[in-house]
């Protein structure tokens, strides 16, 4: 599985209001600035983001976007999910395929591509976006940690 421009992109757009946001709306073109990603770009992402429900737009001259839920309420799995799909390698070992491998009684390989999903889908469905922040902040030497 590869995680595409759409899915790095998507998360350094919300990981930015996460960081940049509290009671506020952020611009797409001030994201897009900071994150070094054009706005036109980030705006073909905004869609599928706010249809999957974890971001509000907010219109007027102090508009822009606001998460709907709080960082540690958001986690990266659900995030690449709604922008890249499914996380599994083959269509045989994802659940919401309804994919029926015929070699699927004698195929030793299944098993394999089941323990990567699990294990890629355990590891970003552990990581919220307040982890991130608190990564960003440590990395940046603010140590005003997100509780």
């Amino acid at each position: 599985m590869m995680i595409t421009t759409k899915g790095r992109y998507g998360t350094r757009f919300l990981l930015d209001l996460a960081i940049n946001s509290s009671d506020r709306a952020v611009s797409l073109r001030d994201v897009a600035k900071r994150q070094g990603i054009s706005d036109k770009y980030l705006e073909q992402i905004v869609p599928l983001l706010s249809r999957a429900g974890f971001i509000r737009s907010v219109r007027g001259a102090q508009g822009g976007y606001m998460l709907l839920h709080k960082p540690e309420d958001i986690n990266l799995g659900d995030v690449l999910r709604a922008l890249e799909g499914t996380l599994a390698p083959l269509d045989c070992v994802d659940p919401e395929s309804g994919c029926k491998c015929e070699r699927e009684e004698e195929c030793v390989t299944t098993e394999v591509w089941k323990k990567i999903y699990d294990a890629v889908s355990a590891v970003v469905d552990s990581i919220t976006f307040a982890d991130l922040v608190n990564e960003y902040k440590k990395k940046t030497g603010q140590f005003d940690y997100y509780l």
